[in-house]
C-alpha cells in the first residue's frame, strides 16, 4: 500500500508537469485546453490501473496492462525530456524578452548596443509576447513528444526483441582441468505475467537448447502471477535440455506471487529449485558444488537465505557456484568462500538514466565483477518490470565458460 501511495503522487507530480507544460503551456483557455486536460487525466488513470492489474482480474488487467505500462514509460521520458528542455525554453523567453525591452527603449531594429551606440534608458522588463510564448512552449511540447515517442518504440523493440547471447568465459583457480571448457546457462527475470507469456518461455527454452550447455541456472524472478494463472505459460521450461539439468533460486517477486506452489510446479517440471542447499556436479572424473540459496525477500517470509546450510562443511579444495538472485548477497557469499556467484535482479537497470540508481542498493549493475574475492556474474535478465520498454540495457541470456587456471589462483 506506501509502494502504491507513493507511485501515485509520483506519478500525480509527472502527469502535472507534463499537463503543465504539453496543456497548459502550449493552449489558450478554451475548449482545447479542456480536452487536453481530460486526456491527461485519463493517461494517469490509465497507468494507475496497469499497476493494479493483479487487482483487476486476470482478463480486464491484461487489457489495460499493455497500453497502461507503455504510457508509463512515456510518461516517464516525456516529463524527462521536457525536464531538459527547461533550458532552452528558459534561454528563449529571456532573449524574448531582451528583444522586447531594446524595441521599447528605441533600439533600431532591436540589434544590440555597439561602443558607438549610446547608452540607452533602460526599460522594464515586460512578459514575453504571447503569441512568441505560445510558439515557444509548442515548439518544445512536439520536440519533446517526437523524442519520447521515439526513446519508447526504441526501448519496446530491446525488450520485446530477441534477447542478447553473450557467451562470456570465467576462470576458476580451483577447477580441475577435467572441466575446463564446462558451459553453464545464465538466465534471469523471465517475469512471466501479464505482459510475457508462453511465446515468451518457449523463445527462452529454445535459445538455451541451441547452445547445447552442460547446466541451466534460473536465478529468481520467473513470475509475476500465481500458478493457476501462469502454469502454462510457464509450461514450456519442462522443453529445458542440458547434460547436468535446470536449477532454479527465488527471487524477489516469487515470494510476491506465491513461492511455495511456485517451487512445487517448477520441481514437476523438471526444474529443481536449490533451498539453501548444494549438490555435486560430476564429469570425466572430476566435480564442482552447485548450491542456491533463497532471495533475501524470503526472509519476511520465513524462507530466507542459509549461506551456513547451503555453503558449510564442503570440500574446500573443490570450487563452488552458487545461485543467489540479488548481487549484494555475495557479501555474504564471499565470508564462507564461494568462488563465482550468479545473479539477475537489476535488470541492467533496464530504462536509462535508472543505471544510476542500481549503485544505490547493489554493488554492481551487470557483468561479471570481483567483490570481495568472489567473482559475481550478473545478467541483465530476459524480461522486464513494469514497462515493456529497456534503454541501454538489453536481455540477455549468458553462456558462462568455465576455465581452469594453470598459473594458480
Amino acid at each position: 500500500m506506501f509502494f502504491f501511495v507513493l507511485f501515485a503522487v509520483v506519478m500525480g507530480a509527472a502527469h502535472y508537469y507534463i499537463w503543465k507544460r504539453a496543456v497548459r503551456d502550449t493552449t489558450l483557455p478554451g475548449r482545447g485546453r479542456r480536452i487536453g486536460t481530460v486526456v491527461v487525466l485519463l493517461l494517469y488513470v490509465l497507468v494507475m490501473a496497469g499497476l493494479s492489474v493483479s487487482r483487476l482480474g486476470w482478463a480486464l488487467g491484461d487489457a489495460v496492462a499493455w497500453p497502461g505500462f507503455i504510457w508509463l514509460a512515456g510518461a516517464f521520458y516525456f516529463s524527462l525530456i521536457l525536464g531538459v528542455l527547461e533550458i532552452p525554453r528558459l534561454l528563449m523567453l529571456r532573449s524574448t524578452r531582451r528583444l522586447e525591452v531594446a524595441v521599447a527603449a528605441g533600439v533600431p531594429n532591436a540589434v544590440a548596443e555597439t561602443p558607438e551606440t549610446p547608452e540607452q534608458p533602460e526599460a522594464p522588463e515586460q512578459p514575453a509576447d504571447p503569441g512568441r510564448r505560445l510558439f515557444i512552449a509548442r515548439s518544445l511540447a512536439v520536440v519533446g513528444g517526437v523524442a519520447t515517442a521515439g526513446v519508447v518504440t526504441y526501448g519496446a523493440t530491446q525488450a520485446l526483441g530477441d534477447p542478447v547471447l553473450k557467451r562470456v568465459p570465467v576462470t576458476l583457480g580451483k577447477l580441475d582441468p577435467r572441466l575446463s571448457g564446462y558451459r553453464i546457462a545464465v538466465v534471469s527475470d523471465i517475469h512471466l505475467g501479464p505482459l510475457l507469456g508462453r511465446a515468451h518461455t518457449e523463445r527462452v527454452v529454445r535459445m538455451i537448447n541451441e547452445q547445447q550447455v552442460d547446466l541451466v541456472a534460473i536465478v529468481g524472478d520467473l513470475v509475476d502471477g500465481t500458478v493457476d494463472e501462469l502454469g502454462e505459460a510457464a509450461a514450456p521450461l519442462r522443453d529445458l535440455v542440458s547434460t547436468h539439468g535446470s536449477f532454479f533460486v527465488t527471487g524477489n517477486h516469487e515470494y510476491y506471487s506465491g513461492a511455495e506452489p511456485w517451487l512445487t510446479e517448477l520441481d514437476r517440471l523438471g526444474v529443481s529449485p536449490l533451498r539453501n542447499e548444494r549438490l555435486t556436479i560430476e564429469r570425466a572424473g572430476a566435480s564442482f558444488d552447485l548450491a542456491g540459496v533463497s532471495d533475501v525477500t524470503g526472509a519476511a517470509f520465513d524462507d530466507g537465505p542459509d549461506y551456513a546450510r547451503a555453503l558449510d562443511g564442503r570440500d574446500t579444495s573443490k570450487p563452488v557456484v552458487l545461485m543467489a538472485h540479488q548481487p549484494v548477497q555475495v557479501r555474504e557469499a564471499a565470508k564462507h568462500g564461494v568462488d563465482l556467484q550468479l545473479s539477475g535482479h537489476t535488470h541492467g537497470g533496464q530504462m536509462f538514466p535508472f543505471h544510476l540508481a542500481v549503485g544505490l542498493q547493489q554493488p554492481m549493475r551487470s557483468g561479471l565483477e570481483t567483490i570481495d574475492g568472489t567473482q559475481v556474474y550478473t545478467t541483465n535478465g530476459v524480461g522486464f518490470w513494469g514497462p515493456p520498454v529497456r534503454v541501454g540495457a538489453p536481455p540477455d541470456i549468458t553462456v558462462l565458460e568455465l576455465h581452469h587456471n594453470f598459473a594458480g589462483r
